[in-house]
């Protein structure tokens, strides 16, 4: 559930939605999901100071809170 809202957040976020790539990985029972997007919108994602990154970040947490799980996002270029 986790990917499904992280896909849905930053493909309504960016400008190019096709380039939206999310890698599910596991470290440690806690599940990594890494999110790479076209450069164009790399600021979109990130936000000023960080701060829509932290509210995506504090999304995917609770999506996967709900599942009994937990897990992170990162960010990659």
């Amino acid at each position: 559930m986790a990917v499904d809202v992280l896909d849905f957040i930053a493909r309504n976020l960016v400008d190019n939605p096709d380039d939206v790539e999310i890698t599910e990985s596991e470290d440690d029972g806690e599940i990594v999901l890494e999110l790479r997007v076209h450069p164009d919108d790399m600021g979109k994602v990130i936000g000023k100071r960080g701060r829509t990154a932290k509210a995506i970040r504090t999304m995917i947490k609770a999506a996967a809170t709900r599942d009994g799980q937990s897990a992170t996002v990162e960010i990659v270029e």
